[in-house]
């Protein structure tokens, strides 16, 4: 819990350290519900996916915060009840391609079998793409994590490690109606080699109004240390507003 408090007060006191830099602010209100429904004569299958984000942007710095919600039954049996939130930051320097970044996030998944797990870190970012319509970025740095597993469904595994995160994403928007974008990582523990995690999170969004979009997404987590993995493909509606 101390190394949670002190990572967010670190990161507001950045916030505002760089809010001399900038003259104006933009915000960014972000949600997003997908999911599927599948009903045969054999069996009923759904699940939903909720996300919601929120952005500050400026100058200098960027802040972001986020939470989603995924849950899913097949036959009456619980397949997702999974819970992420996180807040972030991006603090810019006058060489406009390379920016720091912090970084805190809360886990807990039914489907991977975490209980609970915090990671927070530090690290550095490079643009490789930076146009009005796409943007490449690489990002790299050390988490702290501290977790609380179940080995083998049912062997409870409490422990700490420290990883190196590699992150990259990119954002194409067509013709300021098509979107693509996304985020893969890959988390390495610098203490056990055979512990690391994959997440990539990738989706299509074709815009209908300046606010809302169709969306198609496909999201893939993989848990080495507990052997569990899974795979989501979900189409539905984003809701933004920019202010």
């Amino acid at each position: 819990m101390k190394r949670i408090v002190t990572l967010t007060v670190a990161m507001l006191y950045c916030l505002c350290s760089f809010a001399q830099f900038s003259d104006s602010t933009h915000y960014l209100i972000k949600y997003a519900s997908t999911g599927s429904i599948n009903h045969t004569q054999d069996g009923n299958s759904y699940l939903l996916n909720n996300n919601f984000g929120f952005k500050v942007s400026k100058r200098k710095v960027s802040l972001n915060a986020g939470a989603s919600y995924v849950y899913g039954k097949q036959n009456a049996s619980l397949t997702n009840s999974d819970v992420s939130a996180a807040v972030d930051f991006n603090m810019y320097t006058d060489t406009a391609k390379i920016y720091y970044w912090g970084l805190a996030n809360y886990d807990r998944s039914y489907s991977l079998k975490i209980n609970n797990r915090f990671q927070g870190g530090l690290g550095i970012g490079y643009d490789l793409v930076r146009l009005p319509n796409a943007v490449i970025n690489v990002t790299d740095g050390l988490l702290f994590e501290n977790s609380n597993l179940f080995l083998h469904d049912t062997i409870q595994d409490i422990y700490s490690t420290v990883r190196n995160s590699f992150r990259l994403q990119y954002k194409w928007t067509i013709r300021n109606i098509v979107v693509l974008e996304g985020g893969n990582y890959f988390q390495q523990s610098l203490t056990h080699g055979d512990d690391y995690i994959i997440r990539c999170i990738n989706s299509m969004s074709v815009k209908l109004r300046s606010w809302l979009s169709v969306t198609a997404s496909l999201t893939y987590n993989k848990l080495n240390r507990t052997e569990r993995e899974n795979l989501l493909m979900n189409y539905g509606v984003t809701l933004e507003k920019f202010f």
